[in-house]
């Protein structure tokens, strides 16, 4: 099986209505996120990162990223940085797959199985997982790296994932990646 890790929509200013709490689960999940990296880039799986666009169809990896860094929250963004040999791809909606070159991506790679981390897990990474299913995908969600706005309903999209989607709900230090 070959794995590609998905860094869902951290490229963000944090400047909209429940970003507080957002923000506040994002710290949490970061130190797992950063392991994914990590872990991804000494295994040599590829890293994709998908990131909403915010509705400006002029906006680039290099913009989301500044706009980030400008943004409320710089120290959520700035370890997250994707490195230049990172594949990009925006997205628009939810899911990291509706109207995006994504699933094309994957193939090209040979990839079978993502895993899934960044936000928000009771959105953006439910959607994605089931579009992930879908499509035959091996989903994993390491639930330490991802963040919420709702706890309860993160709890609840990811006991969905697990049931569902089988999902591999494995936390990011042990999360096969390879």
């Amino acid at each position: 099986m070959s794995s590609a890790l998905i860094v869902t929509d951290l490229l963000t200013t944090y400047d909209f209505e429940d970003a507080d709490a957002l923000a506040e689960s994002v710290e949490e999940a970061l130190p797992a996120v950063r392991t994914l990296l990590r872990r991804a880039e000494e295994a040599g799986a590829p890293v994709i990162y998908v990131n909403d666009n915010y509705g400006d169809w002029n906006s680039s990896a290099q913009e989301l990223l500044r706009r980030g860094l400008e943004g409320r929250r710089p120290d959520l963004v700035e370890p997250v940085q994707p490195p230049p040999e990172a594949s990009f791809v925006i997205k628009a909606r939810h899911s990291i797959f509706y109207g995006t070159p994504l699933e094309y991506l994957l193939g090209q790679l040979g990839v079978d199985r993502i895993v899934l981390c960044g936000v928000v897990t009771e959105q953006c990474i439910i959607y994605s997982a089931l579009d992930a299913y879908v499509r035959q995908l091996h989903v994993a969600v390491p639930p330490d790296a991802v963040a919420h706005i709702d706890p309860g309903l993160a709890g609840a999209a990811l006991e969905m994932m697990r049931r569902n989607m089988d999902a591999d709900l494995t936390p990011a230090a042990d999360c096969a990646l390879d």
